[in-house]
C-alpha cells in the first residue's frame, strides 16, 4: 500500500515536473525567438544603412573624380591653349621676319641695280682713261725719244741696267750684313767653346790660379821634401797627382795642378809632412791617403750644408759629393757653391712668384754648375755634363732641362732653364760678387758710355743691367735704319777692342722718330 502511494506520488511529481518544464521551455522559446526577431530587424537596419553609406560614399567618390578629370581636361585645355597661342606668336614674328627680309632683300636690289649703273660709267670712264693714257704714254715715247735721242728698246734696256746695278748693289748690302752676323755668331761660339775648354781644364776664371804655395820655415828641408835621389817628391807627386816645383824661391813649395781638389790635398798633406819632420814614401803615403779620407768627408759636409741652406729634400750621395766639390772652384774669386745656393734662393723667391713648383726650382739653381765640378775627362759643355749627371741619380726631366738649358745650349721644354738663366746672371753681375769693386764697376759702366756717346749721331747713352747691356738712343733725321744696324757693330767691335769684362755685353741701338705739333 505504500508502494504503490509512493509509485503514485513520485508519478505525479514526476508529471508535475515534466509541465512545469515544458513551461520554461516554451517560455524561453518565445522568448528567444522574441530576441531573434529583434536582432534580425536590427541586422537587417545596420545592412541598410551600411548599403545606404556604402552607396552615398561611391557617390561622392565618383562626384570627387568627375571633379578631378574635369580639372585635368581644364589644365590639358589650357596648356593646349598655351601652345597654340605661343605658336601663333612664333607664326607672326616669322611672318614679321619674313617681311623684313622681303623688305631688305627689295632694298639691296635696288642698291645692286644702283652699283651695276654705276659701275657700267666708271667702267666706260676707264676704258677712256685708258686710251687717252695710251695716247699719253706714246707722246710721252716720243718726246723721251726725241730728248734723248734713244729708240724705246735702248731706253728699256738702259733702265734695265739701272735695276739690275741697284739689285746687285743691295745684294752686296745683304751679303756684308750676312757675313758680319756669321762673324759675330762665330767669334762668339769659339769664345764660349774657348772658355769652355778652359773652364773644364784649368778653371775657367782668369784669377784662379793652378798652383798653391806651401810656405817652410827654412831652405834645409828641401833636401828632404826632394829626398835620396828625388824619391820622396816622386813618391808625393804620384801620390797626390800633381806636380812639385823646387826652385830658387826661398822658404816656398810651389805645387802645380788643375785639380783644386788635388791641389788641396797635396797642399795639406805637405804641410803636415813638413810639421812632422818624418818624409819617406811610406809615411807620404799614409798622410795623403788620410788628408784624401778627410777631404772627402769635407766634400760631403760641404754638399749637406749647401742642400740644407737651401731648404730642399735631401739628395743622391753622388750629387751631394759632386756639390761639395764646387766649394773649390771659383769664378772671378766668387765661389761656385755659394753662387749656385745663392741662385737656389733667387729660384725659390721667382718661383714662389710665378706659382710653380718652388723644390723643383731650388733644386735647378742649386744643381745648375754641378757640371763645372768634373774633370776634364768628361767632354762637353758643363751644362749638359751636369745635365746628363743628375738624370744618371734620379731627378726629374724639369730639373734636368733646366740644368742644361740655362745657358740656352738645348731648347727649353719648361720654364726652368729661362728662370735659372736669370738667377744665374743676376748672382754673377751683381757689383761686387765676382771681386769687382765698385771703383771698377763704376768705371766700366762709364766707359761703356763713354765708347757709345764717341760715334756721330748718337744722342744718349745707358749703360743698364749691372753694366751687361748699353743702351744707345740716335737721332733718327742723322741715323737711318740700315745704319743702325752698323753703328751696333761698330760699337760691340770698340767695347771688344778697349774694355776687359766678364761674359758679354748687348748693345741695343734704338732710334725714334717724334712728331710734335701743336693745336692754337
Amino acid at each position: 500500500m505504500s508502494l504503490e502511494r509512493f509509485l503514485i506520488d513520485g508519478a505525479l511529481l514526476l508529471g508535475g515536473s515534466f509541465g512545469v518544464s515544458y513551461y520554461f521551455v516554451r517560455k524561453k522559446e518565445k522568448r528567444l525567438k522574441v530576441e531573434f526577431a529583434a536582432r534580425e530587424k536590427n541586422l537587417f537596419d545596420t545592412t541598410l544603412k551600411e548599403a545606404e553609406n556604402k552607396t552615398r560614399e561611391s557617390r561622392l567618390q565618383a562626384a570627387e573624380e568627375i571633379l578631378r578629370m574635369r580639372d585635368e581636361h581644364e589644365k590639358v585645355l589650357a596648356a593646349r591653349r598655351q601652345e597654340l597661342a605661343s605658336l601663333e606668336g612664333r607664326v607672326t614674328e616669322r611672318e614679321s621676319l619674313v617681311n623684313r627680309q622681303l623688305e631688305n632683300l627689295v632694298g639691296e636690289e635696288k642698291t645692286l641695280r644702283q652699283q651695276k649703273t654705276d659701275l657700267k660709267e666708271r667702267l666706260a670712264n676707264l676704258i677712256t682713261e685708258k686710251e687717252q693714257l695710251n695716247t699719253d704714254q706714246k707722246m710721252a715715247r716720243d718726246q723721251l725719244a726725241a730728248i734723248t735721242r734713244m729708240t724705246e728698246q735702248e731706253a728699256k734696256e738702259a733702265f734695265l741696267k739701272q735695276v739690275q746695278e741697284d739689285a746687285q748693289r743691295d745684294a752686296g748690302h745683304l751679303v756684308r750684313h750676312i757675313l758680319d752676323d756669321a762673324k759675330l755668331r762665330a767669334e762668339e761660339k769659339a769664345r764660349r767653346i774657348i772658355s769652355t775648354a778652359i773652364q773644364r781644364y784649368a778653371g775657367e776664371h782668369t784669377n784662379e790660379t793652378s798652383t798653391a804655395i806651401v810656405a817652410l820655415t827654412g831652405d834645409e828641408i828641401k833636401g828632404r821634401i826632394i829626398g835620396r835621389e828625388g824619391r820622396n817628391i816622386r813618391a808625393f807627386e804620384a801620390a797626390t797627382g800633381v806636380t812639385v816645383m823646387i826652385d830658387d824661391t826661398p822658404n816656398a813649395v810651389v805645387l802645380s795642378g788643375f785639380d783644386p781638389v788635388r791641389r788641396e790635398i797635396a797642399r795639406e798633406a805637405m804641410e803636415r809632412l813638413i810639421l812632422d819632420g818624418r818624409i819617406h814614401p811610406t809615411r807620404i803615403e799614409e798622410v795623403v791617403a788620410k788628408v784624401t779620407q778627410e777631404m772627402d768627408e769635407t766634400i760631403i759636409r760641404l754638399g749637406e750644408e749647401a742642400v740644407m741652406k737651401t731648404g730642399i729634400p735631401p739628395l743622391h750621395i753622388e750629387i751631394v759629393k759632386m756639390l761639395g766639390r764646387l766649394g773649390f772652384r771659383h769664378s772671378f774669386s766668387q765661389n761656385i757653391l755659394n753662387h749656385s745656393v745663392e741662385v737656389s734662393h733667387l729660384m725659390g723667391l721667382m718661383a714662389s712668384e710665378l706659382g710653380i713648383d718652388v723644390q723643383s726650382a731650388k733644386k735647378a739653381g742649386l744643381l745648375h754648375d754641378i757640371g763645372k765640378a768634373m774633370g776634364h775627362e768628361i767632354e762637353g759643355a758643363h751644362a749638359i755634363v751636369g745635365a746628363d749627371f743628375v738624370k744618371r741619380y734620379g731627378e726629374s726631366e724639369q730639373v734636368v732641362n733646366g740644368v742644361a738649358s740655362h745657358h740656352d745650349e738645348v731648347p727649353h721644354i719648361g720654364i726652368l732653364g729661362i728662370l735659372v738663366s736669370a738667377a744665374d746672371a743676376m748672382s754673377a753681375s751683381r757689383p761686387g760678387a765676382r771681386s769687382e769693386t765698385m771703383t771698377t764697376y763704376i768705371k766700366r759702366v762709364e766707359d761703356l758710355e763713354r765708347i757709345g756717346c764717341s760715334f756721330p749721331g748718337v744722342e744718349k747713352c745707358y749703360a743698364v743691367q749691372a753694366g751687361r747691356e748699353l743702351r744707345v738712343m740716335v737721332q733718327p733725321d742723322t741715323i737711318t735704319d740700315e745704319q743702325a744696324f752698323k753703328l751696333a757693330r761698330t760699337i760691340a767691335r770698340k767695347i771688344e777692342e778697349e774694355l776687359q769684362y766678364p761674359g758679354q755685353i748687348r748693345i741695343t741701338v734704338m732710334r725714334e722718330t717724334r712728331c710734335v705739333e701743336f693745336a692754337k
